[in-house]
């Protein structure tokens, strides 16, 4: 066991940056949620990989962005916070965007760590090689001493085996596993659940829904081969709950039947999925109401 090396990595940035595209890939299978609206992601999810010769254990967190309300600060102190405790920190920047304030408000937090930092250019497949190495030149011009600056494509593989080469080179040789060799993340089910639940709702809901909603899991039964959950879904105005229910039951009835499909995927078991919605005034204003809604580590 003496030479098996072992520990955690931070992957930061802004929103839609493809953090949690990357950890999914990186695991060959889904533990965070993925859609095309920012701060899809509201906690920190932690996703382990291990090899007969080491153990990667990531720490995938919400994008940092400009906060505006308590949901947003609580989402900003938790990604910059799993910053801390951390052997290496990924960085990752779209190849297709402007740097901007917010990452450089990052690189200045991170700058305090005294770890090593890895810049991840993400999604080099959008974007020609000229544009990339123009981008990569950019980003080397701004006063951070990056460990490491690597270009990659989740979605076609580019680079993730360089990726994964390097930040094995940077992990400490503990002789030791954090976790058991078939465990894949520490997340309780509860929280898997909730947010496959809130992932579909973000899928299949507009404009202004989907930040609003958080899930509660109301009941919970597992059986050797059935899994019975009953959830309610929280939003903060009547006219989400419309959207939420749709036309007859329509739209509730469609997240529902979506979200037992990637469930029982995702479990290997059946589901029976039971969804109640309702509304809470100004919920992400309430740093109490937060933590009831499952947005804090001790509230599992």
């Amino acid at each position: 066991m003496e030479n098996i090396k072992s520990g955690f990595i931070g992957i930061v940035g802004r929103p839609n940056v493809g953090k949690s595209t990357l950890l999914n890939t990186i695991l060959q299978r889904k533990i965070a949620i993925v859609t095309d609206k920012a701060q899809t992601t509201r906690n920190k999810i932690t996703g382990i990989l291990t090899k007969p010769d080491c153990q990667y254990v990531f720490v995938d967190t919400p994008g940092v962005h400009k906060a505006k309300n308590e949901l947003d600060r609580h989402m900003n102190k938790v990604a910059l916070q799993s910053t801390k405790g951390v052997d290496v920190i990924l960085f990752l920047a779209p190849c297709d965007e402007f740097i901007g304030e917010n990452d450089k408000f990052i690189l200045n937090s991170l700058k305090e760590r005294g770890l090593p930092v890895f810049l991840v250019v993400t999604k080099s497949d959008l974007v020609k090689k000229e544009r990339l190495d123009e981008k990569v030149l950019q980003w080397s011009q701004q006063g951070f001493d990056f460990k490491e600056i690597i270009a990659i494509s989740s979605t076609k593989g580019n680079n993730l085996d360089l990726l994964m080469e390097k930040i094995k080179e940077e992990l400490p040789e503990t002789g030791i596993k954090f976790y058991p060799d078939e465990q894949f993340t520490d997340q309780p089910e509860r929280f898997v659940i909730r947010e496959i639940i809130r992932e579909e709702i973000l899928l299949q809901t507009e404009q202004e829904v989907p930040h609003s909603v958080a899930i509660l899991i109301d009941k919970l039964e597992e059986k050797s081969t059935l899994i019975k959950v009953m959830a309610s879904i929280i939003c903060e105005r009547k006219s989400q709950k419309g959207i939420i229910i749709g036309n007859k039951g329509s739209k509730i009835k469609s997240i529902g039947i979506e979200a037992r499909k990637k469930l029982e995927s995702l479990f290997n078991k059946q589901f029976y999925l039971e969804l109640f919605v309702k509304t809470k005034d100004k919920w992400r204003q309430s740093a109490s109401t937060i933590k009831q809604l499952g947005y804090d580590k001790d509230s599992y």
